[in-house]
């Protein structure tokens, strides 16, 4: 299938058009018309080549929303016209302990990431959302509930996803105390998120000055990293802690906010870390992990929840000629929105 998409050409260039075939459907596969694209901040981190060296040319882009255009021979749950997502992840063994348990982000064998790895078959390198088609197998297409706005949908399959499944994971339920790290692209969904499993949500920042914006989502208010006094009266006072920093920095500040058995989940940082020192997780039985995305059946979930919840990230609408302006901002710092990228002037 002929198709254009908009990709960089090396870790310096700026994103351009470019044309190139998708893949002849497989039996399971699903042929998808995209709509809406989500621009992420790992997609700027990925072309720039910060995570390491990368396949050029590169069609970034896994935040995606779409329509079914064409569907393989045995293909059961998808038909022609139905509105679909695709989320960071296109493939995986579906073999080992960890597809089997529906996580297959954490496949033993390498999951697919939509863009910038081999193909499972062939080997040709994935290629992403930015552009008017793509085909991908049946199992990792998503169903966007009817009623949802596919506009403001696409970034819930990565910022809803990556602050969705540690809440779930590390027990968040009615009443539970929720600090969120950050009110930026992935802290504003998680603040809607934990709002709504009925939890009392406080986000931490060095300063008030989002107070409005945190209490407009649901939270009770900023508790602000630079005030001593506050920090140290905040002690002992949260079950869970959402990370969503995505830079360096030192968790040494957040710890002690922890309760006895509290979890600090990163999500915004891949990378080092400043180091920390040990004595407030072990006196107090703290936990710091990491988490990655969430497998389909909970991406399934976290889309099915906001449809229910009417949770959708902020959004900011732009065409793919604004594409290069939308990453000069993201390079300056974490946006308190997402940039969602309208496919539906775009033709091959």
């Amino acid at each position: 299938m002929k198709t254009i998409g908009y990709a960089a050409h090396s870790s310096d260039a700026n994103m351009v058009p470019y044309h190139f075939e998708r893949r002849d459907l497989r039996p399971n596969d699903v042929a998808i018309e995209i709509l809406y694209s989500g621009v992420c901040h790992s997609d700027l981190h990925t072309v720039n080549g910060d995570w390491g060296p990368q396949p050029y040319p590169l069609v970034p882009g896994h935040e995606i929303i779409g329509r079914v255009i064409e569907v393989g021979a045995d293909v059961t749950a998808y038909k022609a016209g139905d509105q679909v997502g695709v989320g960071c992840m296109v493939d995986s063994c579906q073999e080992c302990d960890q597809c089997h348990n529906h996580e297959e982000q954490f496949c033993r064998n390498g999951m697919t990431p939509t863009y910038g790895a081999p193909d499972r078959v062939t080997g040709e390198i994935t290629q992403g959302g930015y552009s008017k088609h793509i085909v991908v197998r049946e199992e990792f297409v998503l169903r966007v509930p009817d009623g949802m706005d596919l506009s403001r949908a696409a970034p819930i399959l990565c910022a809803g996803i990556t602050t969705y499944s540690p809440l779930r994971t590390f027990g968040v339920k009615e009443g539970s105390r929720v600090g969120v790290i950050g009110l930026g692209g992935l802290g504003h969904m998680a603040v809607q998120l934990a709002v709504a499993m009925g939890a009392e949500v406080t986000v931490l920042s060095r300063s008030k000055k989002k107070e409005a914006d945190a209490k407009e989502l649901g939270a009770k208010g900023i508790l602000a990293s630079t005030d001593e006094e506050a920090m140290k009266a905040a002690a002992s006072s949260f079950d869970v802690i959402i990370d969503t920093v995505p830079v360096k920095h030192n968790v040494d500040v957040y710890s002690p906010l922890l309760d006895i058995d509290g979890t600090l989940a990163i999500v915004g940082q891949v990378g080092k870390m400043e180091e920390f020192m040990s004595a407030a997780l072990i006196m107090g039985r703290r936990r710091v992990a990491g988490s990655l995305i969430g497998g389909i059946k909970e991406t399934q979930e976290v889309l099915d929840f906001c449809a229910e919840h009417d949770i959708y990230p902020i959004c900011e609408m732009i065409t793919p000629e604004q594409l290069n302006d939308a990453y000069a901002v993201m390079e300056k710092g974490d946006i308190a929105h997402r940039y969602v990228m309208d496919m539906s002037g775009v033709s091959v």
